[in-house]
Formats: C-alpha cells, structure tokens, sequence
C-alpha cells in the first residue's frame, strides 16, 4: 500500500507578510484505526483474545507512563524506544537559570529497525478529488487527545 499525500499553498517564510507561497507535500491519511480495531486484528493474528491483548496494552500504558515519570528509557524490543525530552531557554549564566525557563516536556519515540524500514520502502500517491472514492471526500478530523 501507498501512504497518500496532497499539495498545501503555503507561506515560505510564515509569518512574513506577503511572503511567497509554494506548494508543499502532506500526509493525507485514509482515517484512524482505534484501540478496539487493533485488538480485534492482534488477537487474529495469536492465540489471545482481543480482551487479553485490550488488557495487556492498558497496562503497557501505566507501566510506560510510571516508567518514563522515574526518568528511564523504556526499550520495547523490535517495536522501538520511548523517553522524555525537555529543553528550556538559554541563559549565559548557570546562575540566571529557572525552572520557569522549562519547555513543556515531550515524549519521544524512535522506531525500531522493523518500522524504520517501512520508512525507507514506503511508497507515495497523490491525492486529488479525483482519486478520493467512497466516503465524503472531506477532510477526517482528529480524534480528540486522552
């Protein structure tokens, strides 16, 4: 399968009055694949059921969240790395640092070699209205954020 993408007019320089504008590539994704759909096709794919595999990523995510508060690097084998990242501004003197200057943190995750392949086999086709078949057509909306 191809990952799609479309062309957006924007800004070269943003936030530069009239600045010119060019055409650049983004992501058109084809919708989402929610918690339960994951489950239903992991427990396809084993000998679990799709409440054990449900059970067992919930608790994946509490031990991940206690994990990464106590400062670690969580290594999930194959599937990659998750660890907390902070930057703050900078100061010329150690001694004119706040912990007011602290961005917000962010999570950040490095694939492992299986996902960091995908990343260079990975075909693209463009979107156009044209392409688009079944469904709207119109733009999918995030989901809200947990």
């Amino acid at each position: 399968m191809a990952q799609g993408f479309k062309l957006v007019l924007r800004p070269c320089q943003p936030g530069v009055k009239d600045s010119e504008k060019k055409y650049y590539a983004v992501s058109k994704n084809t919708g989402f694949s929610d918690l339960k759909h994951l489950c239903k096709m992991i427990a396809a794919r084993s000998t679990v059921s799709s409440a054990d595999v449900k059970a067992v990523l919930d608790n994946l995510n509490f031990v991940l969240d206690m994990e990464l508060q106590a400062g670690r690097i969580v290594q999930l084998g194959e599937f990659g790395n998750f660890r907390i990242s902070v930057s703050s501004e900078g100061v010329a003197d150690e001694k004119d640092f706040d912990n007011s200057m602290l961005r917000a943190p962010k999570i950040i995750f490095t694939p492992g070699s299986e996902l960091r392949e995908t990343k260079k086999t990975l075909g693209f086709t463009k979107i156009t209205p044209e392409t688009v078949t079944g469904g709207s057509g119109g733009e999918e909306e995030r989901p809200g954020e947990l």
